[in-house]
């Protein structure tokens, strides 16, 4: 079973740049996209043999999240029924019958860390909302997370250490969140693995030096471990500033 995660950073602009074709190619039983950028209404996808579910933000043109998805779950919840947190179409968690699928656009820290205590706040609510549902069935999340967890993981580690998506709070909830029972699925199988990114600024021709950060991931539930067949990362494919993602399970 293939899964695939993108953040498309505006659905409409990423159709326009190839997606349908990223899509049939990629060919998977699950995909979850990131940053939509849309209100219902605004899209039309032909997207045949898939199930769509879609989170939309109240402020138009901005965050929101959508799965694409060949089985019919058993149920499906929007948010994670905190009211402050569920007004920009963050989450939308799908029940399977061996797993959880939880699709999450985490919110940015932004310039000068505005954000920042915000984004404390949603980080343990999260978690804490992740380990309830890891007390019925193992949980399978997916998206970008904003932030990069490990000096591997971004070009520039030194020069970072103080911007959003790597600050020292950021990093530490992330391990916070593995110590509590989930697996960084491409460190699993990478664990030293340099120069694996998933977002490249639009400046300074980043992406074509490959200055980058790996800031999406697949993390699952450390007892679904046995399940885990691959993980990898897609650099290869355009169409946003971001690359798919992605992870087979049997």
């Amino acid at each position: 079973m293939k899964l695939v995660s993108w953040n498309v950073n505006g659905l409409r602009a990423c159709v326009k740049k190839g997606f349908i074709d990223v899509f049939n190619d990629l060919n998977a039983d699950i995909f979850c996209v990131q940053e939509i950028k849309l209100q219902k209404g605004q899209i039309e996808l032909d997207l045949k043999g898939y199930y769509d579910y879609w989170n939309y933000a109240e402020k138009k043109g901005y965050s929101g999240t959508a799965v694409f998805t060949k089985e019919k779950p058993i149920s499906i919840q929007y948010g994670m029924e905190i009211e402050e947190h569920d007004k920009e179409g963050r989450i939308i968690t799908l029940e399977y019958d061996k797993f959880y699928l939880v699709n999450v656009y985490t919110p940015n820290s932004k310039r000068e860390l505005l954000r920042l205590e915000y984004r404390m706040k949603w980080e343990d609510d999260f978690r804490n909302y992740l380990l309830k549902l890891h007390k019925i069935k193992p949980v399978i999340m997916c998206g970008d997370l904003n932030v990069a967890h490990k000096e591997i993981d971004l070009k520039n580690p030194k020069t970072n250490v103080k911007n959003a998506g790597f600050t020292k709070e950021e990093r530490s909830k992330m391990t916070e969140l593995l110590e509590a029972g989930f697996i960084d699925t491409y460190r699993y199988f990478y664990p030293d693995k340099k120069d694996s990114y998933s977002w490249w600024s639009y400046f300074g021709r980043a992406r074509d030096k490959n200055v980058g950060w790996r800031i999406d991931y697949f993390i699952i539930s450390k007892n679904f471990e046995d399940n885990l067949e691959k993980s990898f990362i897609c650099p290869e494919i355009y169409g946003s500033d971001h690359c798919p993602v992605g992870i087979i399970i049997k």
